[in-house]
């Protein structure tokens, strides 16, 4: 997607926001300089905010008529309503750190009454937290797992309470408007596929690749890794995947094993990182192993976050796909949606940008990174 098709009037964005229009209704150090831009200057950009780009299906959406039997209607405006959201992981994270904020100024803005969780990439803690919003009197929860078939007691007991859940950035075990309202996301499988092709072209086609896989469990790493896969192997025959190894989506994991994978296959000189803090993380392996990222190494990550947007304007990356942790205005949509007659489809696509050496820097001045 090209950076200036994201800017938008605001006529444009009230619009985008709804999606009843659309028919459903972790820091790395740092490897340059430059001004840091907050979390809030981000969310408040509107040039930066989440689209649709396209619900599941047409056709009627889930509404608290249909979840799961039925469900009590709600006023989540009414200042009274508790709604609930549970991060995954560490708002050290720039990703969680930019998703959390949205949510928490899209409900100032509405005037909703939130509580939050944090479980710090524990499922199990997860699980506790959302029983115990649950618990405390919350009414509805958006959810961003961390673990994709990991929630089901929490899911179970939200169930058994009649209390709708909104799963965010990745996806949940069961089905949509009955174990969980909806999703809205990314296309994790089309991200990877941008990635191979950026990487393909960055190496003339031949390639030996380093995947830097991430968490285990969850669809994001599942989709990322068979995008990739599947797009080399059909498209690009002398790109040879010569090592795929987990760094947990940590930058300190990505460095450790990209450590190890430079020693144990001198060969490597393309990586494609399933997210920007492995990428932070290999490009620090890579000098530390004598050679220089963007030249000896070629790396291609997904995300967006500032530091990894800055390394691809100074080439020491190719390329980033972003994947836009805005949730805030969308998600709350849904909710309105689920809770009026529109109703929202099981799973709403966001459009998610590429960045480039031909745009990184004016997505760096315009602030569309985070």
């Amino acid at each position: 997607m090209n950076v200036q098709s994201k800017t938008l009037t605001a006529a444009v964005l009230a619009a985008g926001l709804c999606l009843a229009v659309t028919g459903c209704t972790k820091s790395g150090s740092s490897d340059s300089g430059g001004d840091s831009r907050s979390s809030t200057a981000a969310n408040d950009n509107a040039a930066a905010s989440q689209q649709v780009a396209s619900p599941s299906a047409a056709g009627p959406g889930c509404t608290y008529k249909t979840y799961g039997g039925g469900v009590p209607q709600l006023d989540i405006t009414d200042g009274k309503t508790l709604v609930g959201f549970s991060q995954s992981e560490s708002t050290s994270n720039p990703f969680r750190a930019t998703e959390t904020k949205s949510i928490e100024q899209q409900a100032k803005k509405l005037g909703v009454k939130l509580i939050q969780r944090n479980a710090n990439a524990d499922v199990n803690a997860q699980n506790s937290q959302i029983e115990d919003m649950i618990a405390q009197g919350a009414k509805v929860l958006i959810v961003a797992p961390e673990n994709s078939d990991g929630l089901g007691p929490a899911l179970a007991k939200a169930k058994s309470a009649k209390i709708p859940v909104l799963t965010i950035d990745r996806t949940v075990g069961g089905t949509a408007c009955t174990g969980f309202m909806a999703f809205i996301g990314s296309d994790f499988y089309h991200q990877a596929q941008i990635a191979a092709d950026d990487l393909a072209g960055a190496t003339g086609g031949e390639a030996h690749v380093a995947i830097l896989t991430g968490t285990p469990g969850n669809n994001v790493t599942t989709d990322r890794t068979k995008g990739f896969e599947d797009q080399a192997k059909a498209k690009y025959p002398k790109m040879k995947i010569v090592a795929s190894q987990t760094g947990n989506f940590s930058q300190t994991d990505g460095q450790k094993v990209m450590e190890q994978l430079l020693q144990s296959h001198s060969d490597i000189n393309a990586v494609y990182a399933e997210n920007d803090e492995m990428a932070l993380g290999a490009i620090q392996a890579v000098r530390s192993a004598g050679k220089t990222p963007g030249k000896d190494v070629k790396v291609v990550s997904i995300d967006g976050i500032e530091q990894a947007v800055k390394n691809v304007a100074a080439g020491r990356m190719v390329s980033d796909i972003e994947t836009n942790p805005r949730f805030g205005p969308l998600a709350f949509q849904a909710l309105r949606d689920f809770y009026g007659d529109t109703g929202v489809q099981p799973k709403v696509i966001i459009k998610d940008g590429h960045f480039t050496a031909d745009n990184a820097k004016q997505a760096l001045d315009q602030g569309l990174v985070y």
